[in-house]
């Protein structure tokens, strides 16, 4: 943890200043080992491994609790870049473009392994907060604690402990996977201050009735129920067939016969999924079989959730045929 950081936090619980009661080690500019304080209510926080700690995995929701710990032994273990991410990244954000985040502060919400922490943060963000629940922030620390204006902070994204000082917000992948996703974005903007930005990418319900329908039992009943090592080797069986087909059947007829692509199943996805491999289409097919809870957002519902917080010049995006991209001004 970096000190500047300390400008940023604000307790959960009252919302007071935070600052650093003491610091047992610190590796260079990083403080490893310390205890944070609240200046109005007095409640202490840790700093463990580099990453200060406002949630309490036993004492959290176990729905919560349960998503945080499957996709953070994810984040341990799938910990791989690939020179994709950059494309991707800005396909999940449309329309907004690296020189947005300059100058900016900003938080990310669900950062998992810090891939996207650490493109804001090299985009010329003024600060970049990187915020998840689960085990993940350990991987997220260590990519990005060489950059100075990177931070990650462990907690529950309904009770963020930060001020209301972010210039941009953003969130690719997670709201989804949280109880409330409405509530859990709506949090989330909270943190923006007026005349800021958010951006949000979520599952979307139009196109993906084959998934409600065949993989959520699947993964609702047994996928995320079994322990990750175990769903790890099982979970290489499909990813060999989506391997297969992406590679050898929707790359070669999008390149040689487009017109015949447009009608392929799921054609935009597939196709934009050949551009990885295995380690990378692997870690998909994980992260859809291991999340204890997921949900489809409607059109609809997506723009409800822009309406709730008054956000303006919203933009709402069909990415891949499959979900939904938004963006607005708060």
């Amino acid at each position: 943890m970096k000190e500047r950081l300390l400008d940023l936090l604000a307790c959960p619980t009252c919302g007071g200043d935070i600052s650093l009661a003491y610091a047992s080690k610190y590796e260079e500019k990083e403080i490893i080992e310390g205890v944070l304080t609240c200046a109005k209510c007095t409640r202490e926080y840790r700093v463990v491994r580099g990453v200060p700690r406002f949630a309490d995995l036993e004492k959290i929701e176990s729905d919560k609790a349960e998503t945080a710990e499957n996709f953070g032994w994810q984040w341990t273990h799938f910990t791989q870049e690939d020179a994709k991410y950059y494309e991707q990244f800005l396909g999940w954000l449309q329309p907004v473009k690296p020189d947005f985040f300059k100058d900016k502060i900003v938080l990310e919400g669900g950062c998992g392994k810090g891939r996207h922490t650490k493109l804001a943060a090299e985009w010329g963000a003024t600060d970049v907060v990187g915020i998840d629940l689960g085990d993940g922030v350990e991987s997220a620390f260590q990519l990005t604690r060489d950059l100075p204006n990177a931070h990650i902070v462990q907690c529950d994204i309904f009770r963020l402990p930060l001020k209301k000082v972010f210039d941009y917000a953003f969130s690719i992948g997670v709201l989804h996977h949280t109880p409330d996703p409405k509530a859990a974005f709506i949090s989330l903007a909270s943190k923006v201050k007026k005349g800021g930005h958010i951006s949000a990418w979520v599952y979307g319900a139009e196109n993906n009735g084959w998934i409600t329908s065949i993989v959520d039992p699947i993964r609702e009943s047994f996928t995320s129920k079994i322990n990750q090592p175990l769903l790890y080797q099982l979970s290489k069986l499909p990813t060999l067939s989506l391997f297969l087909t992406t590679k050898l059947l929707y790359r070669p007829v999008n390149t040689l016969a487009p017109p015949v692509a447009r009608h392929l199943f799921y054609n935009d996805y597939m196709n934009h999924l050949a551009d990885f491999g295995w380690r990378e289409q692997h870690n998909i097919v994980f992260d859809h079989l291991v999340a204890p809870t997921a949900f489809y957002i409607s059109k609809p519902e997506f723009e409800e959730w822009w309406k709730q917080i008054g956000a303006g010049d919203v933009e709402i995006t069909w990415h891949n045929q499959n979900s939904w991209c938004g963006f607005g001004k708060v």
